[in-house]
């Protein structure tokens, strides 16, 4: 730890799309941008009173007329002079009381780092079995009547009830949806962006959750 900046497993950027990179032998990489926006300490969660070791972290600045009272109590009782939004918690082993009010560093994610990354998957609305399960659906001919429809979803007078989680219609994406063990391939903190290979969840503008992978080192 620093001075003036704090390093932790994971930290929030928001997405910006999509592009892609020429490696020097002249490979194409796909590429997600990432821009990197200011990640500040604004509490501090120890296991002696609050069970656990935790980080709060305040990210997402707006303009000052669109805090309400509570946040921004919050962040003044941290000495937050940004007006920051967002909260989310990371969890570490140790945390010290006087990280309250830095700023998150980015030693933790050098290129070549393997990571895990986090975001709101795209909303679909309500779709059906087929596009939600890629259920294969029945005779497309006619005279068929069962086209896309999901069929028998369950027994008769034993269990006489439908069994939870069975696949049927209903709410597609808009969930939490992790990423593991994607490379990190360029952090230019001089212009604001990370790049990481592959694609991650979420839309354009929405924010990521980037940490350490839990399965590689």
């Amino acid at each position: 730890m620093s001075e003036t900046k704090v390093s932790l497993p994971a930290i929030y950027g928001i997405k910006a799309g999509m592009t892609r990179i020429f490696d020097a032998n002249g490979n194409h990489i796909p590429v997600t941008v990432v821009k990197l926006i200011p990640n500040v300490i604004s509490q501090v969660k120890t296991k002696e009173k609050d069970g656990y070791n935790a980080y709060q972290v305040a990210y997402h600045e707006k303009r000052e007329s669109l805090l309400t009272k509570p946040v921004k109590g919050t962040l003044k009782k941290a000495g937050i002079t940004q007006n920051l939004t967002h909260f989310s918690e990371v969890k570490v082993e140790t945390a010290a009381t006087d990280a309250v009010g830095k700023e998150v560093g980015l030693e933790e994610f050098p290129a070549n780092t393997i990571i895990d990354v986090t975001g709101t998957s795209k909303g679909k609305g309500f779709q059906g079995v087929m596009k939600r399960y890629n259920f294969q659906g029945g005779p497309a001919s006619h005279g068929s009547h069962f086209h896309r429809r999901p069929g028998s979803i369950g027994c008769r007078a034993t269990p006489a009830r439908v069994f939870a989680e069975k696949k049927m219609p209903g709410q597609m994406g808009n969930e939490t949806v992790t990423v593991q063990n994607i490379q990190v391939v360029e952090v230019n903190t001089k212009d604001g962006y990370m790049l990481i290979k592959g694609s991650v969840p979420g839309s354009k503008n929405g924010f990521i959750k980037i940490a350490k992978a839990v399965k590689k080192a």
